[in-house]
């Protein structure tokens, strides 16, 4: 009884083979090549699409939600109909009840106007900024350092100095080359000190590609004028409802840290989860601006596509699968002879059958491998022709190498159980 080849003697025969057929051996892995190339460049770019999305709406990772007074799904403007009745000033105990939230990095009370016309300077009017009245935690939440001047402090607040700090677009549209620091600006009737001016720390700008982009990503990103919150009377009303922007401690926790801070408001002023139901008309409620939700939602939209794509891509693998059992077939007759006498030497059943199946293995697997690093360079081609965005997926790539040795096991198995089935004295009867 001769010993028979083990798994790692597969292994070395399968090399063998397919180097012996070279040009047969990689035109029949070209079918698996363009499959599984084709896979890995539409789920690269369609990953890097999704981080862009993801990182255009929540502002390139400082992980900040925003909590304001709305109606419905509107944010509610002060100005055109006056304090909702029951809501006052964000408490000190709501305050601290939200910073204590295991989500929540930190936390800071402001309130706003969105657009104001009556920010000027020596007669030249910056029309549609937004005007922002901000506590002494609200730079460092949102993610912004001064670049010149100071931020403001406690003195500022408890003096209610008029002091304003810029934003580095508005300081620039103001002043153009003059230094903005020491500079008075006037706020309606108001004067106001121009004492600093911020920037963000992260340099991250969203790809702006149409009109409808501009819209969605810089519709809150105009020019931006600071005051003390103390201030905020001096300009409209006192006890004017607050927001509060909240720094989650990861991406992924910003949508329970927003429904969190916004159940913990409500609740404090005594406001049901429910619309009034007597009148039909929505109730005022805070609630959070969910920027995941809402990139989840974008990245919904091409979802169906995305599928389709890589569904039209997997048929490729399946003419890929043909092509292997098709060759395996072909092996099995031109090896018959070789079947023949390796049984009759006393090769079982499941060691020629593991013989041809290790050899279709190792052929999809290697068309796998090729295939990845085929498909990693198609996607960066795609990036740079198209401009589109890729990012590489280490799951997706470990998946298409395994999923390609399946294919060649479970195409290989027919020509495998054909030639496991030989009779050896018929085997060594072919000619």
């Amino acid at each position: 009884m001769v010993r028979v080849n083990g798994f790692g003697e597969n292994i070395k025969l399968a090399f063998r083979g397919i180097s012996t057929h070279k040009m047969r051996s990689f035109l029949t892995m070209l079918g698996i090549i363009i499959g599984i190339a084709a896979i890995i460049a539409i789920v690269s770019t369609i990953k890097g699409t999704n981080e862009q999305i993801k990182n255009n709406l929540i502002g390139g990772g400082t992980n900040t939600v925003t909590v304001k007074v709305k109606q419905g799904e509107w944010d509610y403007e002060f100005d055109y109909s006056g304090i909702p009745d029951g809501f006052y000033p964000v408490s000190s105990d709501s305050l601290e009840k939200i910073s204590s939230m295991p989500e929540v990095a930190s936390v800071s009370r402001f309130v706003t106007r969105s657009y104001v016309s009556n920010v000027s300077y020596r007669g030249t009017n910056l029309s549609g900024c937004g005007l922002i009245g901000v506590d002494q935690n609200y730079f460092s939440t949102t993610g912004m350092q001064v670049v010149k001047g100071r931020l403001f402090t406690e003195h500022d607040y408890v003096h209610f100095s008029k002091v304003a700090i810029l934003d580095r677009s508005t300081a620039k549209s103001i002043f153009n080359s003059e230094e903005a620091i020491g500079k008075v600006i006037d706020i309606g009737s108001e004067s106001f000190l121009v004492v600093g001016v911020v920037d963000t720390m992260s340099q991250f700008q969203p790809t702006i590609e149409t009109v409808e982009d501009y819209y969605t990503y810089m519709g809150n990103s105009s020019a931006k004028v600071y005051v003390p919150l103390a201030d905020w009377p001096i300009l409209y009303q006192f006890d004017e409802p607050e927001s509060i922007v909240i720094k989650a401690k990861d991406t992924e926790s910003m949508t329970e840290a927003g429904r969190g801070a916004a159940e913990i408001l409500n609740t404090a002023l005594g406001i049901s989860e429910t619309n009034d139901s007597s009148t039909g008309e929505q109730q005022f409620r805070y609630k959070a601006d969910d920027l995941l939700e809402q990139a989840k939602n974008i990245q919904d939209l091409s979802k169906s596509t995305n599928s389709m794509l890589i569904w039209i891509a997997g048929i490729s693998l399946l003419v890929g699968g043909i092509g292997v059992m098709n060759i395996m077939l072909v092996s099995v007759t031109e090896r018959t002879r070789e079947i023949g006498l390796k049984k009759a030497l006393g090769a079982r059943k499941k060691r020629i059958l593991g013989q041809f199946l290790t050899e279709a293995a190792v052929l999809t697997s290697i068309g796998g491998l090729l295939g990845v690093a085929v498909g990693i360079g198609l996607a960066y081609v795609i990036h740079f022709v198209a401009d589109v965005p890729v990012a590489i997926s280490l799951p997706a790539i470990a998946v298409s190498v395994v999923f390609s040795t399946v294919v060649g096991i479970v195409f290989g198995l027919l020509p495998s159980i054909q030639a496991a089935n030989l009779d050896p004295i018929e085997a060594l009867r072919y000619e």
